[in-house]
């Protein structure tokens, strides 16, 4: 009996034994079904701690077939400003934006990183109240579904926010913040924190469980109390509360009191990063892209997110000014407060002109509320030395493939004035626009060495200045140097776009404007009748024209008794080119002077040193110089741009030179046989007459003249007719010009030519 009890005992121990082993090895298959990695991982670790003879020689004999290399799928970053208080539009507007990104990110079979970046309007000192509860709890909901899993979504709080708009970035998959922001105070709209609202923040926090559950009530509740509790698995948040329960489960360490009872929590970017719910602390956007391992472009705001474009146009052409900068900017100004403006185009096709006033646009083009107006920069042909300024503080650019940025222009910039763009390219754009400053300093700096440099596949462009500002500077990797020494940097529009300078390239503006959703052309605000008046004036072509009819009215006058009709057309016609040379400040007071003296000059060679001396070739020379330096900016050309300026004002000059003298030659033809017109000039004497006139004035003697009055005929001009007793004889003036029926005495006799003077009256 007690044998058969002996072996029942047996019997039942070893079906325990088997029993447990089964049960063993059903949860080891749940637990690899589950975990299929870590499964795989530690079998691999054992493999190669300890590799079984039989594989070894399976590797011996038969080679092993090489597995499949897993690649990483590109990650496609997009960044879309949330405006705060966040409205029933943001909300709408985001959905939209992860739509669109979404369908891309599965076109380009990439993962789509969506950064919503929190900003508060400019001038708002409330950090973002206002928001209402229910749409920021539908908006982070949405953040937090199901239907965002395949991507990952960033909340870059650069500033700091309070009030309910916490709850969306609650929803991200990461946080990231600038160091001196804030997060919290999410109740602030509040009256009373009740069950319902905490619900709400219990379950976005759960969802993402970015920030712990506790932190998150914590910065909505100020009547709770959280706990930093250190235990043998790390820190720990909890209520006092759930302390006693804590210790049931760990070892604590140490604890104090995180968040005090009274006040919602609120964190800085330093302290949340020690929390451990902030990843990063960038200081700009671009430090967020570089962090996220995203190229910068990333995080360049996506300007097609708005509904109903308010679009205008304001052109940039011809040279910059002072003038043309505060057209632009009042007409700026204009269309954001009387139409509403909300998409300004700046159309840009110069060779720039004026650095200071360039760096003034630009100033005011960076300064304008992103969340308000957006900035795009259109270039089809040209912006040149300084007006790429203008270009680089819109918030894009768009340039046809073979437009021009950058490079030498109508300015050649003095070494105070670099240094004076640099520090705003530095400080101020780069910061403002997420770009980098060095190509953009590299088109104004002819000195300036920049370089591409590689870091985790993303390529940036730097000087040695910039490279030392970065905060990873041993991991970038030098490649070739892009600048050439002595010489702005200039790219065009496809390689500004591979370059990051620019956005997007163009074939046309029909183009550009599909792009941005256009429907219709942007309104141009268009310059007074006087801005049209003198782009038209300033043109070559007018030019010329100007100098050629004001030179040929100015013929006509000198052989046209008194002052008549062609005195008043040549003033005209010099009066308006310098007007428009002064306005288009091309010209100043020096060109004037230069002109009025070599004028004066000529004029005293005809009329008081008859001949061609000294005064009639500095006279020309004079004129000549001054209206060639009119037609340009510098004095003498200092880059390729400038020699091409200098080598249109003298064909302007020449040409109108040139027409001169054809017309000088037409009026002569046909202007003294007109019917009406033949008494504004007199009709020039045939050959007989001259020849006649010769033989006469061969025979004349004149000598026993001197000191006879007589009266004229003819105004002398300085050459005329006076009538001496019942002599009429050919005199000229000496001195100034003669009315006609003045008393005159002949002072001096030389040949055939007797010179007379005025009698004075009581004389």
């Amino acid at each position: 009996m007690s044998d058969t009890w002996s072996e029942k005992r047996v019997l039942i121990v070893l079906q325990a034994v088997l029993s447990m082993v089964l049960l063993l090895g059903v949860l080891g298959s749940v637990a690899a079904a589950k975990n299929p990695a870590e499964t795989k991982a530690s079998t691999v670790e054992q493999s190669a701690q300890s590799p079984p003879a039989e594989s070894q020689a399976l590797k011996t004999q038969t080679p092993k077939a090489e597995k499949p290399k897993v690649q990483t799928p590109a990650r496609l970053g997009r960044m879309v400003e949330i405006a705060l208080p966040i409205t029933a539009k943001t909300d709408r507007l985001v959905k939209r934006f992860v739509s669109r990104v979404l369908q891309d990110a599965e076109k380009q079979q990439a993962r789509p990183v969506l950064i919503f970046q929190f900003q508060i309007p400019d001038g708002q000192d409330e950090f973002g109240r206002g928001s209402k509860l229910g749409v920021c709890v539908d908006l982070a909901r949405y953040l937090s579904s199901d239907a965002l899993n395949a991507a990952t979504t960033v909340a870059y709080i650069p500033k700091s926010i309070k009030g309910h708009a916490v709850l969306a970035a609650l929803a991200c998959d990461e946080i990231i913040m600038a160091p001196g922001a804030t997060i919290g105070t999410a109740g602030i709209d509040e009256e009373r924190i009740d069950d319902s609202v905490r619900a709400f923040y219990r379950e976005i926090a759960s969802r993402r469980r970015t920030v712990q559950v506790e932190l998150a009530l914590a910065m909505l509740d100020p009547e709770l109390e959280v706990l930093e509790v250190e235990t043998e698995l790390g820190r720990e948040f909890v209520f006092p509360e759930g302390l006693e329960e804590l210790r049931k489960h760990r070892a604590i360490k140490s604890q104090k009191v995180l968040v005090p009872r009274g006040e919602a929590a609120q964190f800085t970017g330093l302290e949340a990063r020690r929390l451990g719910f902030v990843s990063y602390l960038p200081e700009s956007p671009t430090d967020a892209a570089r962090a996220l391992e995203l190229p910068p472009e990333t995080v360049e705001e996506d300007v097609l997110l708005v509904e109903g474009w308010r679009a205008v146009r304001i052109d940039l052409r011809n040279a910059i000014t002072a003038k043309t900068v505060n057209r632009a900017m009042g007409m700026i100004e204009d269309a954001i407060r009387k139409d509403e403006a909300n998409f300004i185009c700046i159309w840009i096709d110069s060779p720039g002109g004026s650095p200071v006033d360039s760096k003034r646009l630009a100033e005011f083009l960076s300064e304008l509320p992103t969340n308000q107006v957006r900035t795009v920069a259109y270039i089809p042909s040209q912006a040149l030395s300084d007006a790429s300024l203008i270009a680089m503080a819109c918030d894009q650019v768009v340039m046809f493939p073979q437009a021009v940025l950058g490079g030498s222009g109508a300015h050649v910039l003095s070494d105070m004035e670099i240094t004076s763009t640099r520090e705003f390219l530095q400080e101020e754009l780069s910061k403002n626009k997420s770009r980098s400053w060095s190509l953009p300093a590299a088109m104004l700096d002819p000195n300036l060495e920049v370089s591409r440099y590689t870091r985790n596949g993303v390529d940036e462009y730097f000087c040695t200045a910039e490279l030392e500002e970065q905060p990873h500077v041993n991991e970038w990797i030098k490649g070739e140097e892009v600048t050439r020494p002595g010489k702005p940097y200039s790219a065009d529009g496809t390689t500004a776009v591979e370059q990051r300078l620019a956005n997007h390239t163009v074939e046309s503006f029909a183009s550009f404007k599909s792009l941005y959703g256009l429907e219709n052309d942007p309104r141009l605000t268009a310059p007074g009748w006087t801005d049209y008046l003198i782009e038209v004036l300033s043109s070559p072509g007018v030019a010329a024209l100007l100098l050629m009819i004001g030179g040929a009215a100015l013929y006509a006058e000198l052989h046209t008794p008194g002052m008549g009709l062609g005195a008043f057309i040549a003033t005209v016609c010099f009066v308006l080119f310098f007007w428009s040379r002064f306005l288009g400040q091309t010209a100043e007071w020096l060109e004037v002077l230069l002109f009025v003296a070599g004028l004066g000059c000529l004029l005293v060679e005809v009329f008081v040193i008859p001949g061609f001396g000294i005064f009639g070739f500095g006279g020309g020379l004079l004129v000549f110089v001054s209206l060639v330096l009119a037609c340009q900016r510098s004095f003498l050309p200092q880059n390729a741009y400038q020699l091409g300026q200098m080598q249109t004002s003298l064909l302007v000059v020449a040409g109108a030179g040139f027409g001169i003298f054809v017309l000088a030659y037409l009026l002569n033809l046909w202007l003294p046989r007109a019917p009406i017109l033949n008494r504004v000039m007199l009709m020039p004497i045939s050959g007989k007459e001259q020849e006649l006139i010769r033989r006469r004035e061969a025979l004349a003697d004149f000598e026993d003249m001197i000191g006879k009055r007589g009266v004229t005929i003819t105004r002398l001009n300085p050459a005329g007719k006076a009538r001496f007793g019942d002599k009429l004889v050919d005199v000229i003036a000496d001195g100034e010009r003669i009315d006609a029926g003045a008393e005159v005495v002949i002072s001096e006799v030389h040949g055939s030519r007797v010179l007379v003077e005025a009698v004075e009256e009581g004389g």
